[in-house]
């Protein structure tokens, strides 16, 4: 791993051929930076994300990123955006969104040989707005999100792909 830079680029510039595009070689994390009474700054265990992503990469045959610079790159990216964390109380947060891609010029069902490591923050409002409350709801067994054996334990985007049909018939 290289040692990174911070920048305000939103743009990932990869290769029409990498294989977080073709054969869904991808991770990622979410967590969230608070404001505490005081004013300052915390996150939540993000040694477990670190962990985690860890845990996706071994599944995914990616390279995994060391929990040192996991939670050194997440610190970086929320004190370059710690005006955006919102005020303590308000139940707002900035939400961090570590991603781990497989890149390069590879046409083949095989593990990249290049990977790209990145954090992004943006500031969200309450997750329960209006606090938590039960929902009415159907279960069916018409969809599967994770296969049994398969990505379930591991945190991809196919994982939330699969469970879009659903969703979208669910809310229709």
């Amino acid at each position: 791993w290289g040692a990174g830079e911070l920048t305000g680029d939103n743009q990932l510039h990869i290769s029409e051929s990498s294989p977080a595009l073709h054969y869904g070689q991808q991770g990622f994390e979410g967590l969230k930076a608070y404001r505490t009474k005081d004013g300052s700054i915390q996150l939540f265990r993000p040694d477990q994300n670190a962990a985690r992503l860890q845990k996706t990469a071994r599944r995914l045959c990616m390279a995994e990123v060391p929990t040192e610079m996991f939670i050194d790159a997440v610190k970086q990216v929320v004190k370059a955006n710690e005006d955006f964390v919102p005020p303590y109380g308000t139940g707002a947060t900035l939400y961090l969104r570590p991603l781990l891609i497989g890149v390069g010029d590879v046409i083949g069902v095989k593990p990249a040989d290049e990977y790209i490591f990145t954090v992004f923050a943006m500031p969200v409002g309450s997750y329960f707005k209006g606090g938590l409350a039960p929902s009415k709801f159907v279960i069916s067994r018409d969809y599967d999100r994770a296969a049994p054996l398969g990505t379930g334990g591991a945190k991809v985007g196919g994982n939330y792909a699969a469970s879009l049909q659903a969703e979208v018939g669910a809310k229709a």
